[in-house]
């Protein structure tokens, strides 16, 4: 591991991880639950990307017929 500093992204995105699951496990949930939570998380960054590269495919298909 090197010893620079994390980047003020990185640092954010710890913190705010940190911070939602010391919220999570206060408020009761268990490990499992918080794990689902993470889980739904990542099913709508998932989607949200898929949208966006779709929106991309479709905007260069549409690029490429109006040069043809």
């Amino acid at each position: 591991m090197t010893d620079r500093p994390m980047s003020t992204d990185k640092q954010g995105a710890k913190i705010l991880a940190r911070t939602f699951y010391s919220q999570l496990r206060a408020s009761g949930y268990t490990a499992h639950q918080v794990i689902g939570v993470a889980t739904e998380l990542l099913d709508l960054v998932t989607e949200e990307l898929k949208g966006a590269n779709a929106t991309r495919t479709d905007e260069g298909s549409a690029e490429k017929r109006a040069q043809a």
